[in-house]
């Protein structure tokens, strides 16, 4: 076969494969496009879920006419110049192939006026060839794509359903719209507006994406050397049975990425129940250098020049953010009662990137109660005053003041908002629990470990081998003794003692997978920590056990100093709160 030169349209028709699957994805290049021109107003119109009808009007710069042809040509932009320029680009489009791809594969039409243009201009291809002439419209862009696929059959036979399109297209426009909140967003269907975001803070416009309560949401605002970690979290309570709510974004692009997905994960990973899901807004600023946006073709993806370190920072403040006693709360929150963690500060470390790692953390937990494991935790109730007992009217604390126990399961408590009640087995497992954590950190001591009869043998592979000699030291601090026999074997010869029973040679393998992807090994301390977990809920108070109200409020003291204190080790609430007003409701008063 002689080799030849493909036609441009083919060529734009193949580059459309990469680019356009289906119509979510016109509207995410059109909106970026109009994000890229600052418009403080965008408006999606659709039409049998994007198939018929794709229409994207904003009030951005707009394009000069002179350039319109040049805006429908492949690879032709104005956001880089040589390829220096690549590794600094913060803007969503900047390959300018978008639009030509498109056009291969649709009728497609461009309208645009800029500030200082008389009047605007208009490029199409219905007709064949693209053609140039004067329009009418205000200040920004009007593209409109009709007939998707029309002209390649074998791409349109994958489409689904006009309903099933639409909601792809509403979950990009979701996105779009979630982390710019100054930006007013506007979707239509059919004729008739379907989701509307006015202008607004984000918090305002996360709470309402995400259903969730303002003054509910964890919100972190963090630095790690030159990582910036904005997030809005839902509490591990309002988690949800599917992964729909979680939301990443790298210099202010929407992206997919495992590394921020298991660092979120990691930070949930003590307060979650089950195979629930949380709720979540990560957005990530970082030097356009320290990360590659030009890894897939639709832009979706990111790679990190150092993943193990923002891995471990946006761990470590999910973590803390969710960790935050009740106490530090109430005096963090801002004016609409949400808290925020400190910003993290930059360690020294070993590291040999441009910038050094979060320090390995074995036990997270920073609990601030004062019991000293395994003694029985309500030590303080014979501290208890008189009038702490006697006078629960006057609120001083989050949780406020026991006024009756019920059934000898729950704690009924008055606050200044209105009624506490609460789970007093699963509050005082959570107690028991962090504090067990908390002891086995203290003074950041090796993990105890418990030596074999006998050597475990290992068949390790390169990484295995090379991850084992370059976390010696990490592996002796969790309790591992580990020996290279040549060049291929490891022995084992002790274990964590809290992992005594773990088969030794799944246990060290997991361990060494984790500090290979994240430079943490969450395996060992996943299991180390169910174990504390389960000793925990045999430790703490028994239901049906009755308590004296100087118990009661010793224990609803311990829950506002303790960590994670709003879940069980099992991820289910432990307290509830009752507004007066969410009871006048129960008993229709005022109506």
């Amino acid at each position: 076969m002689n080799i030849r030169p493909l036609p441009d349209a083919l060529i734009s028709q193949i580059a459309a494969g990469e680019v356009v699957e289906r119509p979510a994805s016109v509207v995410k290049e059109l909106m970026e496009n109009a994000i890229d021109a600052q418009a403080s107003v965008i408006h999606v119109e659709l039409e049998e879920g994007g198939i018929r009808i794709i229409r994207v009007r904003d009030d951005g710069s707009g394009i000069a006419a002179a350039e319109l042809p040049l805006a429908v040509q492949r690879h032709a932009t104005s956001k880089i110049q040589t390829l220096d320029d690549l590794s600094q680009v913060l803007t969503h489009g900047f390959r300018g192939e978008a639009l030509a791809a498109i056009a291969s594969v649709a009728r497609f039409s461009l309208s645009s006026k800029t500030a200082d243009a008389p009047h605007a201009s208009r490029i199409d291809n219905h007709s064949g060839p693209w053609t140039v002439g004067p329009s009418s419209g205000p200040i920004g862009s009007l593209v409109e794509v009709a007939g998707l696929f029309d002209q390649v059959p074998a791409r349109k036979r994958f489409l689904k359903s006009s309903a099933t399109e639409f909601s792809h297209c509403r979950d990009v426009f979701h996105r779009m719209a979630l982390i710019r909140p100054q930006t007013q967003f506007m979707l239509s269907h059919q004729g008739r507006i379907s989701l509307r975001y006015p202008p607004g803070t984000a918090q305002n416009r996360i709470a309402s994406c995400l259903d969730v309560p303002e003054q509910d949401l964890r919100i972190i605002d963090a630095q790690a050397g030159p990582l910036r970690i904005r997030a809005w979290l839902a509490p591990a309570t309002q988690s949800r049975a599917r992964a729909d709510d979680q939301f990443f974004y790298v210099n202010g692009r929407s992206v997919r990425d495992r590394v921020l997905l298991h660092a979120v994960r990691s930070g949930y990973q003590d307060v979650l129940h089950g195979d629930r899901q949380p709720a979540f807004v990560i957005a990530v600023d970082i030097d356009p250098e320290l990360v590659d946006v030009n890894v897939h073709p639709a832009k979706s993806e990111v790679r990190f020049r150092e993943g193990q370190a923002v891995h471990q920072a946006v761990s470590r403040a999910v973590r803390d953010a969710l960790a935050q006693p009740l106490h530090e709360r109430a005096q963090t929150s801002g004016p609409s009662g949400n808290a925020s963690v400190p910003p993290l500060t930059s360690v020294s470390s070993t590291g040999t990137g441009p910038w050094a790692p979060m320090p390995l953390e074995l036990n997270p937990a920073n609990t601030r109660a004062s019991a000293n494991w395994p003694t029985y935790f309500f030590h303080s109730v014979g501290q208890a005053s008189r009038q702490e007992v006697q006078e629960p009217q006057q609120i001083g604390h989050p949780l406020g003041y026991a006024l009756a126990q019920l059934h000898g399961i729950y704690i009924l408590a008055q606050n200044q908002s209105g009624l506490v009640l609460v789970d007093m087995h699963a509050a005082h497992e959570r107690i028991v629990y962090e504090a067990m954590k908390a002891e086995i950190a203290k003074g950041d001591k090796p993990i105890a470990s418990q030596h074999l009869l006998a050597p475990v043998v290992l068949h390790a592979s390169t990484l295995e081998m090379e991850t084992c000699r370059s976390h010696v030291r990490t592996l002796q601090r969790l309790g591992f003794e580990v020996d290279a026999l040549g060049e291929t074997q490891l022995a084992i010869r002790a274990l964590p003692v809290l992992l005594g029973d773990a088969d030794p040679r799944s246990l060290l393998r997991d361990t060494l997978r984790e500090l290979a992807e994240h430079g943490e090994a969450h395996h060992a301390e996943a299991l180390r920590n169910e174990l504390l977990s389960t000793m925990a809920c045999h430790a703490a108070v028994r239901a049906h056990r009755t308590l004296t109200l100087a118990e009661m409020n010793a224990l609803l003291r311990q829950m506002e100093e303790t960590d994670r204190a709003d879940q069980c080790n099992h991820g289910r609430p432990t307290w509830l709160q009752f507004s007066i007003s969410d009871l006048d409701k129960l008993f229709m008063r005022g109506r």
